[in-house]
């Protein structure tokens, strides 16, 4: 049995304080501890995640997770180029391979946002993406989920930026999804583990 603290954090096989969510499975775990809300930079590093993000909406991060290198195979590691040179015939593939989320308007959304990125100035997003960062000294740390928003004004801003620059499938919440998973905010309980190391 997990000892829950009155933080909200729980206590996991090591005893080291987590998320009550990074202690749900394998995967869940070390994405908590590696990657969740560590700062990810580069055009298609954030476009992956961008991407994934998307794909996630009406399902759980666990589906997409376990899909992951799947996903990675079928759109070429994500490369913005490679991906805005794809055909229809790539999205029919695309359409067919059950390592992926077979989602018609998903795909269309991941291929378009791909060409219109493909226009962009090498760091453009990554610039603009991490512009949107709040000051940490302005938000204090969680200390239970129910203190984790699911939508901030920068995610607000952030997803009509995005939407204006012709990105698409990027509502304030995955967009509050995005800058949590990329490390513009952390929202590891305050008794996490990997809380500031995330920073």
């Amino acid at each position: 049995m997990t000892a829950v603290t009155a933080g909200g954090a729980v206590a996991g096989p090591d005893g080291g304080l987590r998320c009550p969510w990074g202690l749900a499975t394998e995967e869940y775990v070390a994405y908590h501890d590696e990657e969740w809300g560590r700062p990810v930079h580069g055009d298609d590093a954030l476009y992956e995640r961008l991407c994934l993000e998307a794909f996630q909406s009406g399902l759980s991060w666990l589906t997409i997770l376990r899909r992951r290198e799947g996903f990675r195979t079928a759109f070429d590691g994500f490369k913005i180029a490679s991906v805005a040179a794809f055909t229809d015939a790539d999205a029919e593939r695309l359409l067919a391979d059950p390592g992926i989320i077979r989602n018609r308007a998903k795909i269309a959304a991941t291929l378009a946002n791909a060409r219109t990125l493909a226009d962009w100035q090498a760091g453009e997003l990554d610039a603009l993406i991490w512009s949107y960062a709040p000051d940490p000294a302005t938000r204090p740390a969680p200390r239970t989920i129910s203190d984790v928003p699911a939508v901030t004004p920068e995610s607000v801003a952030l997803s009509k930026a995005l939407k204006k620059r012709g990105i698409r499938f990027v509502g304030p919440t995955t967009a509050y999804a995005l800058m949590q998973a990329c490390g513009l905010v952390d929202d590891h309980l305050v008794e996490c583990v990997v809380r500031g190391g995330a920073s």
